[in-house]
């Protein structure tokens, strides 16, 4: 089940990342400072770690299956 007023817009960061945001706004507010203020706060740091995590790469000795 979705939010049926929902819209998702694409913030660009410093370094060329992108990420995007979901937000419902009530009517008759302006977009584009919606948008250009929430890509002033956004945490690109944080995002970048958070990004990192998610697709950790396992270095090292894997555990062995036992052969029978």
């Amino acid at each position: 089940m979705s939010i049926p007023n929902a819209r998702r817009f694409k913030l660009t960061g410093p370094e060329g990342q992108s990420a995007s945001l979901v937000a419902v706004l009530p009517k008759g507010t302006d977009i584009d400072a919606y948008v250009a203020d929430a890509s002033k706060r956004f945490d690109w740091k944080a995002w970048g770690e958070a990004q990192q995590k998610q697709f950790k790469i396992r270095v090292g000795q894997q555990k062995q299956k036992k052969a029978k």
